[in-house]
């Protein structure tokens, strides 16, 4: 019977650690990063230099600034002038400082998604950016760039509906802030200390064994819940993906949402890690301790109750 009382138990320290991982790591990351506007231009900054922002930049600058022009039978290659020295901007430090500054713009974006009301979207507005592609243009005389409109052009992160679904889930964890992440360690220590005087407690010969066991199956619940969270990750990407209005801007927004998820990732693999090596190295531990009392038991070492190891008196 105590048998199958500690295998329930620790079934249920699994599953519970499992749901609470994830929700700990996702409260954490929209308390600390998603809602700090420094920390979120931080994680987005080095997209200046990825090639789908780039590509993605370039396009909608210059499909805007045609819309303007009308070179007659020159109208491809003046488009095809335009986009390369568009993309040859997208190089250079003032891109960087001109996507930073859109970004910051768009943290705002981001959070009155979050707060908001039905019906908005989360986008990147590009207006920052092409005001100082023109200007930059025009400096080096480069023919109609005095044509390029400086509009709201938006790269859509997340589509209005999906914001809709997400934004409940969003306010729910960010009000959970960090003590999901302080009830999910307070629940593995508890476990493992309940494990413990049900052993029997202070010098006990099984007190640390069943410790020990505790912290394994804990471990193992901590590695659990980093997969799952892992699997999060990946089914919301590929669901916000898929229902982005314009296919043009998929590989912008997909490096968004991956720069956004960079730290959520780091955190899977590390809790995975440690989660993982905290139930081997214990596990292993317990073996040892549980293969030494059966010798000390066949030695005729073991005497009284709570005195392992002191022979009792004859």
């Amino acid at each position: 019977m105590r048998t199958y009382l500690s295998a329930a138990l620790s079934v249920v320290l699994v599953v519970l650690l499992a749901v609470l991982v994830p929700v700990a790591a996702l409260s954490a990351w929209v308390d600390l990063e998603i809602d700090n506007t420094d920390r979120y231009v931080d994680a987005v900054a080095p997209l200046a230099s990825d090639p789908d922002v780039q590509s993605t930049v370039t396009d909608l600058i210059t499909d805007g600034a045609m819309k303007q022009i009308d070179a007659g039978p020159l109208q491809d290659t003046v488009r095809e002038f335009l986009r390369q020295a568009v993309l040859s901007f997208t190089t250079t430090d003032a891109f960087q400082d001109a996507w930073n500054a859109a970004n910051r713009t768009a943290h705002e974006a981001v959070t009155a998604a979050l707060n908001g009301n039905t019906g908005e979207a989360v986008t990147i507005d590009l207006a920052p950016v092409t005001e100082r592609v023109k200007q930059n243009l025009e400096e080096n005389g480069v023919p109609f760039a005095d044509r390029i409109p400086v509009q709201h052009t938006d790269i859509t992160l997340i589509s209005a509906d999906r914001a809709d679904q997400l934004r409940q889930t969003f306010r729910l964890l960010r009000t959970g802030s960090i003590w999901p992440a302080v009830a999910t360690l307070v629940v593995a220590v508890l476990a493992v200390a309940v494990a413990w005087l049900r052993g029997g407690g202070p010098g006990h010969r099984r007190s640390w064994p069943a410790a020990l066991s505790a912290t394994a199956v804990a471990g193992l619940g901590f590695a659990l819940g980093a997969l799952v969270l892992r699997a999060v990750l990946a089914y919301t990407r590929d669901r916000v993906l898929s229902e982005l209005p314009d296919s043009e801007t998929e590989g912008a927004a997909a490096a968004v949402y991956d720069a956004l998820t960079g730290s959520l990732r780091t955190t899977v693999w590390a809790v995975f890690a440690v989660g993982l090596a905290v139930a081997l190295c214990t596990g292993l531990v317990r073996g040892w301790v549980r293969m030494r009392g059966r010798e000390r038991v066949g030695r005729g070492e073991v005497g009284r109750p709570g005195k392992l190891g002191r022979p009792g008196p004859e």
